[in-house]
């Protein structure tokens, strides 16, 4: 079995190359002869190293794994470095929909747009394209419409664990 010094670069390499959060189960799978808790003491240390040592950035646990992430400070240089694709633009009404989907999920289409006032059903396409919202279900009631839900990219766009990390809806509130 490896020591805690030879799992720990390891760990890091793996965090720093992946494009998506890593589980500790998938860790584990990458690295032979370990198991998750010592997956997850090495991300303890390293966390702490980065934190001693003043660095730029992170390890998030998010959407079930782990993913290294700059700190918020350097938003600003990095934003520059990185123009937004139009994959992660969404509109005024894609990011309205996204929220109604998230916060009521399952949902039916209809029950989108009634509070929205709107047709729906092309943002909601749109926003399967981009992988952000699913097919989760059929409702029981007349013609078993679709019900929709969030997918884990979305908890990855926005940097959430699960979808309990939601802001509430008193937190949003205008004072």
């Amino acid at each position: 079995m490896k020591n805690i010094e030879e799992i720990k670069p390891i760990v890091e390499a793996l965090l720093f190359s992946a494009e998506e959060p890593l589980s500790s189960k998938k860790i584990c799978n990458i690295i032979d002869d370990v198991d998750s808790a010592l997956i997850k003491e090495a991300i303890d240390l390293l966390q702490n190293e980065y934190n001693q040592q003043g660095r730029a950035f992170q390890i998030e646990e998010i959407a079930g794994g782990f993913q290294l992430y700059t700190l918020p400070e350097y938003h600003e240089w990095i934003s520059k470095l990185r123009k937004k694709s139009s994959e992660t633009k969404l509109s005024q009404a894609s990011l309205e929909t996204l929220a109604i989907i998230a916060y009521k999920q399952p949902v039916l289409r209809a029950d989108v747009e009634s509070i929205r006032g709107v047709q729906s059903g092309q943002i909601i396409r749109l926003l399967m394209e981009k992988d952000l919202v699913k097919v989760v279900g059929r409702d029981e009631s007349l013609g078993h419409p679709l019900l929709y839900g969030t997918t884990k990219k979305f908890l990855e766009h926005f940097g959430l664990k699960n979808i309990k990390d939601l802001p509430k809806a008193e937190e949003l509130a205008a004072p």
